[in-house]
């Protein structure tokens, strides 16, 4: 089969031919019909996002398979079934603390990352074999919309931090970060959900406009002046008062003072989730008062993903119409355009622009 390799960080990818992958048992073996190419894969490619990584390694952050074949331990699989590709594999010895890779893009820790040596490859490539427990049934879904459907890959993410603050049907939620590729993301979910309002701070005034224009009034932008104070009380006009939710969702060469800003926008007993990048890089850390944090029973957490049951609850939001894709815009490229994609990827950051490539055709396609 074609795959795109990543020898070293630094280098281009390089398009090759390699040997079909087998699946083993507990395994699932699929063609590989679309897979998400990520705003900043090129940083992580030429190693300045510093990701736990060994190349050689053919990279990919999951995407829609159609599967070939299922081990014993799939009593519902079948070949030719459509499925969405879970990157993030959890090892099955520990129930409570799985260690967890991102099949072909990063891991966490030692054990994470001696995972990350068995499930080493990603989805840049014509199949890939992934856990039986990662193929998630896409349902009754054309092939000809894969493209589409490989860009869960980005609400996917967001949609984690989301189930880990409950957000609840008539909250406020405030996405810190929710002009770029994820926090728009965020912005949609958090409506889809049913997020009575979604305040959304940022500097991009157009990105900002557009945010407004394509959900309207649940969507209440803010734009920054870099002043504190100022900009915590409009997040707050903005949000009718302290919200209930803020997703933090920056990526790491942020200010860790906006997050400090939209943090301290919350409500007592509010939640605040984490899932951006700040400090990943070195630099300032993120600092929250103690006492304001204790005296408001505020939660903060950390989130990295999403739990396994996320994907199958995204997808039927999709499916059911709360969660619309339309919008987006999505261009694709074959697997021997691959250096292309990448460049397409780190030019279009902005919401609701995704890069896609479909490893089973070589031409490229604006839908």
């Amino acid at each position: 089969m074609r795959a795109a390799m990543l020898e070293q960080f630094g280098q281009p990818l390089a398009v090759r031919a390699v040997p079909d992958p087998v699946a083993g048992p507990g395994e699932v073996l699929v063609d590989v019909l679309a897979t998400c190419v990520l705003p900043y894969a090129a940083d992580v490619f030429g190693g300045g996002r510093k990701y736990p990584l060994e190349p050689p390694v053919i990279p990919g952050m999951g995407g829609v398979g159609r599967v070939i074949s299922a081990g014993p331990d799939a009593t519902r699989l079948r070949p030719g079934d459509l499925v969405w590709c879970d990157p993030t594999v959890r090892s099955r010895d520990d129930a409570r603390t799985p260690d967890i890779t991102l099949q072909g893009w990063s891991s966490r820790g030692e054990g994470g990352l001696r995972l990350s040596r068995y499930f080493h490859h990603g989805s840049f490539a014509e199949r890939m074999v992934v856990p039986t427990e990662n193929a998630v049934p896409l349902g009754d879904v054309d092939a000809e919309d894969a493209a589409r459907w490989a860009s869960l890959a980005v609400p996917l993410v967001p949609y984690g931090g989301l189930l880990a603050a409950d957000l609840r049907a008539g909250e406020t939620l405030l996405v810190s970060g929710a002009t770029g590729n994820f926090g728009g993301a965020a912005v949609a979910v958090g409506l889809a959900m049913g997020a009575s309002r979604v305040v959304a701070p940022g500097r991009n005034r157009a990105a900002l406009t557009r945010l407004r224009d394509l959900f309207g009034d649940r969507v209440r932008p803010v734009e920054l002046t870099g002043d504190a104070e100022a900009d915590r009380r409009a997040m707050h006009a903005a949000g009718g008062g302290p919200v209930d939710v803020v997703l933090d969702i920056l990526p790491p060469a942020a200010d860790p003072r906006l997050v400090r800003t939209a943090a301290m926008t919350v409500r007592e007993f509010g939640r605040v989730v984490l899932m951006g990048g700040v400090g990943m890089l070195g630099g300032p850390d993120l600092a929250l008062p103690y006492p304001w944090l204790m005296r408001n029973s505020v939660t903060v957490r950390g989130q990295w993903m999403c739990p396994r049951t996320a994907v199958a609850g995204l997808i039927e939001l999709v499916r059911c119409g709360l969660l619309d894709l339309s919008a987006e815009t999505v261009t694709t490229f074959g697997l021997a355009e691959i250096a292309a994609a990448v460049e397409h990827a780190a030019a279009h950051p902005a919401a609701f622009d995704r890069t896609v490539v479909l490893p089973q055709r070589r031409s490229p396609l604006t839908e």
